[in-house]
């Protein structure tokens, strides 16, 4: 099927698509293992791949201790993510490398917004409930509407687990329809499964079913606080879900990986089981996300071997 590229709209929940999901552990685990055998990027081509990843990088900050001053740090870093010394070596010079966004507490939503003024770069906010999700649902329909009204332009929602691990499918799907219709077309709403809380593949297959139901534009594995957060393993049933959907409905919607990815050779296994698996479409920011900070660095870092053939101290390489 052709592919749309207009915001997917979701469309009304199908239960029996839901329960006829079926996933092969052991079939996902042979696919994952295969990804650092079948593809090996080297030299200029490497290089490429690690400015893309850059621009792939929802980088973020999501601590108790976040002050205006950390935002506006991490958002300098934002607007300069690559040294200008490097860029230039690269042959990009006057070529504007930025992140795909910076992402935030609600809180700290417009402190982001007022540093990144004069950018396109979006402001994406963390909402309802996160990370667990256990607070009342107008509460957190409030945290979307505050962290729009302070400029966000896209809104990273958890689900409530409780309904995949119960099997309550519609509940999910009208939580999620209820977080998209507040979204509206201010933000873009990407959704968290957290699939370290849920059971089995099968309930992260069927979660990412409901999720695009419900009018998700991505579908984002973990909040980074779970005890194990972004694998490939979930990564591909989540991407399958996605081709699957595509197939389906022709519309497109993204995929964004969180949680601990801090190492380059790991940001090119994740843009390898994207290319491979849904197209070089799935290696923009339109429909591809890292959610990391460190990330950032070792990138950076990379680049700088490759131009010189050392790595720099990770001092020479500030976040902010």
């Amino acid at each position: 099927m052709n592919s749309n590229h207009t915001r997917n709209p979701g469309m009304p929940l199908d239960l029996d698509w839901v329960a006829g999901a079926h996933v092969n552990k052991s079939a996902v685990e042979r696919r994952v293992a295969s990804l650092p055998l079948r593809r090996t990027v080297k030299k200029d081509w490497q290089a490429a791949w690690l400015l893309r990843a850059v621009t792939c990088i929802d980088l973020t900050t999501l601590s108790g201790d976040d002050t205006p001053g950390r935002v506006k740090r991490l958002c300098a870093k934002a607007r300069q993510p690559i040294r200008p010394d490097m860029l230039s070596r690269l042959g990009l010079d006057g070529e504007k490398i930025t992140v795909g966004a910076v992402c935030v507490y609600p809180n700290r939503v417009a402190d982001a917004v007022q540093a990144l003024r004069g950018t396109d770069i979006p402001v994406a906010s963390v909402a309802t409930g996160f990370p667990a999700g256990q607070t009342p649902l107008p509460q957190r329909i409030a945290e979307i509407e505050q962290a729009i009204e302070s400029g966000a332009r896209e809104i990273d929602v958890v689900i409530s687990r409780n309904h995949v691990l119960t099997g309550d499918w519609q509940a999910m799907y009208d939580e999620l329809k209820l977080f998209r219709q507040t979204c509206g077309e201010a933000a873009h709403m990407k959704t968290i499964l957290a699939t370290g809380d849920l059971g089995t593949l099968k309930q992260v297959y069927q979660a990412s079913l409901v999720a695009m139901m419900a009018g998700s534009d991505f579908i984002k594995t973990s909040t980074g606080k779970e005890p194990v957060n972004a694998t490939l393993e979930v990564s591909l049933v989540m991407v399958r879900a996605i081709r699957e959907y595509l197939e389906r409905t022709g519309y497109e919607v993204g995929f964004k990986p969180a949680g601990g990815i801090g190492k380059a050779k790991e940001a090119l296994a994740w843009q390898s089981l994207m290319k491979e698996e849904l197209g070089d479409e799935w290696l923009m920011p339109g429909l591809f996300r890292f959610g990391a900070s460190s990330l950032l660095t070792d990138l950076e870092r990379q680049l700088y071997h490759y131009l010189t053939g050392h790595y720099a101290a990770k001092h020479h390489m500030p976040m902010g």
